[in-house]
């Protein structure tokens, strides 16, 4: 009697997206410095070599990566209120960098983007300009937005506190160590804004969001 073999699974084919998608996985669970081919080609399965299909090279592998992060923010549409749309933006691309930290000092590093890359700049430029931003102002306020929102990303990122709780005992901590009179303002905002009940630094983006956001809106009229 012949014995029947149960069929195989087939094979995922391997494509430059799975490869992408990969890759941001592995920076996403352990940062860049721990990615490499060889990692990579063992989270999809295939040799090293074998991804040089798909990616020509390292510089190839993070541009297409970075173009993935980029597809991940919500973008202004035609029409959109601009002052709405590029705040709806901004808080997009600050949760999209806490799920992608390693990309922070990536977004715009980049000298090959791709359309992913590109979409996203020409929309905020679009609905700027759609907005009434004269050309010069609209590259005013995609500099100040885009250094706020990277800069923000950047100092939540290293800042030596997460929870509310671990933000009052280091301001605890620093504080407990001044004299009498000593930094009188540090001490200040220490105790009566760090330190009060359910402070978090995250809160602080959408205030200086604002804050941005109505010079712009003063800058424009």
């Amino acid at each position: 009697m012949t014995r029947r073999t149960s069929p195989q699974p087939a094979r995922e084919t391997l494509t430059r997206q799975r490869v992408l998608h990969a890759a941001v996985e592995l920076a996403d669970a352990g940062g860049l410095e721990t990615l490499s081919m060889r990692k990579l080609g063992e989270a999809v399965g295939v040799e090293a070599m074998s991804l040089y299909n798909h990616v020509a090279n390292k510089e190839d592998l993070l541009d297409g990566m970075v173009d993935l992060v980029f597809g991940e923010v919500e973008l202004p549409t035609p029409g959109d209120e601009w002052r709405e749309a590029m705040r709806r933006r901004a808080i997009s691309m600050r949760l999209v960098l806490s799920r992608h930290v390693w990309a922070i000092g990536l977004m715009e590093s980049r000298s090959t983007p791709g359309p992913a890359t590109l979409r996203h700049h020409d929309a905020v430029l679009g609905c700027l300009r759609q907005g009434g931003f004269s050309l010069t102002l609209t590259a005013h306020a995609v500099s100040v937005l885009d250094s706020y929102i990277y800069g923000f990303a950047l100092q939540e990122k290293t800042l030596p506190f997460g929870s509310p709780k671990e933000t009052a005992e280091l301001a605890d901590s620093i504080t407990s160590g001044f004299g009498d009179g000593e930094y009188p303002y540090l001490t200040e905002i220490a105790t009566a804004h760090v330190m009060r009940p359910g402070y978090a630094y995250g809160d602080e983006f959408e205030v200086g969001l604002d804050l941005i956001l109505d010079g712009l809106q003063q800058a424009a009229n």
